[in-house]
């Protein structure tokens, strides 16, 4: 009867086979184990601070005395094991709360150092390297960035460029668009101690984006001073519509909420329009979520693996965020992909989509997001830039079941 289903989608008996086949190879018992963890963490956190109906209700307006977001800010903290927390509709994506975040730490004179190379395309325009205004560099704050060597952080680099002004380190857990592996608590934990050592007063922000439940930790457990990630990703759920968070030394979060919302303000006002029970909503269940898509990954890598693709992380590497890189190296192959990754989605599976320029991409980029959520990457979906070798940048997805689907289509149809 499965089978009889997989062919309403074009896909036949041999196909089915190939996939069950390797999925009876795979043991998921580490993923289940982790899984249980953060279940637990999330649940304990909700508990500790007696969540109840009330905090449902909406604001408007100013959002003064917003019992609900004041309670959401307080999970996240011990959720993260944080002083503090800063979660907001307001802050439309990731990028937005990252670049709150470094024009909060920093003043004119002092210097970003990102560690991991240039972070993600979406941030070279808030620094400024393209000479825009109202950026970091026009602002007279200096940018610097030390490359990785072999995957790895270049140490003697970061030692040599961090200087008297050396504010505020970033690093970027996810790949972004590089076939880098993405970076484990443990090298994370790695490169604090050693920034620490050199000048414990340097503050160390981590963009935490596409990499929360991954671990038992996060990397405020190993001493980041603050925190940021996207609630369309892993810790919405997949239920939160919009929203990003700040968490981290209380008053390092201060001063991210001064800069959202103005000095003296801060946290006290932000109405949040009735979406604090889809907030608490999917961060409920996303520990569950996010262990599908790595049970799911774990797959799709295995039978692109064998199939003779290379994939990043590969079927026996460690996943340290929800983002599969697959290269295809053929254009033809990542526009099918895409393709393919769209067919399986709940929303607007007809479309087909085209590579097409992107605000804040320096290339064309090819998207597939049939989402209930505009732009949601916990959601299946895809994308990648139009530029070789055509790397498929694969995440997401809200049950095992569509992203197993998604797999095989994608098989069949750049075979």
């Amino acid at each position: 009867m499965i089978n009889d289903i997989y062919k309403q989608f074009g896909i036949d008996d041999s196909l089915v086979d190939l996939v069950n086949n390797v999925e009876k190879t795979i043991d998921f018992t580490d993923i289940d184990k982790l899984a249980e963890h953060n279940q637990l963490k999330v649940l304990y956190a909700f508990i500790k601070n007696k969540v109840n109906d009330s905090h449902f209700y909406e604001s408007t307006g100013y959002g003064y005395d917003d019992i609900g977001r004041d309670i959401i800010e307080k999970v996240y903290s011990d959720v993260f094991h944080t002083e503090d927390s800063l979660v907001r509709q307001q802050m439309i994506s990731g990028t937005h709360a990252l670049s709150i975040a470094l024009f909060a730490l920093t003043k004119a004179g002092d210097e970003i150092l990102s560690v991991n190379g240039l972070p993600y395309d979406t941030l070279h325009r808030v620094i400024g390297l393209h000479n825009e205004k109202s950026s970091l560099i026009d602002n007279g704050i200096s940018f610097d960035y030390a490359d990785l060597i072999d995957e790895k952080f270049d140490f003697e680099a970061i030692k040599t460029k961090i200087k008297p002004n050396t504010k505020l380190i970033i690093l970027q857990r996810s790949k972004g668009y590089t076939t880098r592996h993405a970076f484990s608590i443990d090298e994370i934990k790695e490169l604090i101690t050693f920034v620490k050592k050199i000048n414990p007063k340097i503050n160390i922000l981590v963009d935490n984006c596409y990499g929360e439940f991954v671990d038992i930790s996060e990397p405020s457990d190993v001493g980041a001073d603050i925190v940021v990630g996207s609630l369309i990703k892993n810790i919405g759920g997949g239920i939160a519509k919009s929203g990003s968070y700040i968490t981290g030394k209380k008053d390092l979060v201060k001063l991210c909420a001064y800069r959202l919302t103005a000095p003296g303000i801060g946290k006290e006002i932000g109405s949040s329009h009735n979406e604090n029970r889809n907030v608490l909503l999917g961060l409920s269940i996303a520990p569950t979520i996010v262990s599908n898509i790595l049970k799911a990954q774990k797959l799709f890598a295995k039978v692109y693996n064998e199939l003779g693709y290379e994939t990043y992380p590969r079927f026996d590497q460690a996943q340290n965020d929800i983002v599969l890189a697959i290269k295809l190296k053929d254009r033809d192959k990542l526009l099918r992909f895409a393709t393919s990754i769209q067919s399986a989605s709940f929303i607007d599976s007809y479309v087909k989509p085209e590579f097409s320029p992107m605000p804040g991409y320096d290339n064309k980029v090819i998207m597939a997001s049939g989402s209930f959520t505009q732009g949601s990457s916990i959601e299946l979906s895809c994308d990648g830039p139009d530029v070789e070798p055509y790397v498929a940048y694969f995440q997401g997805g809200l049950s095992y079941s569509q992203i197993k689907l998604a797999l095989m289509l994608s098989v069949n149809n750049i075979k």
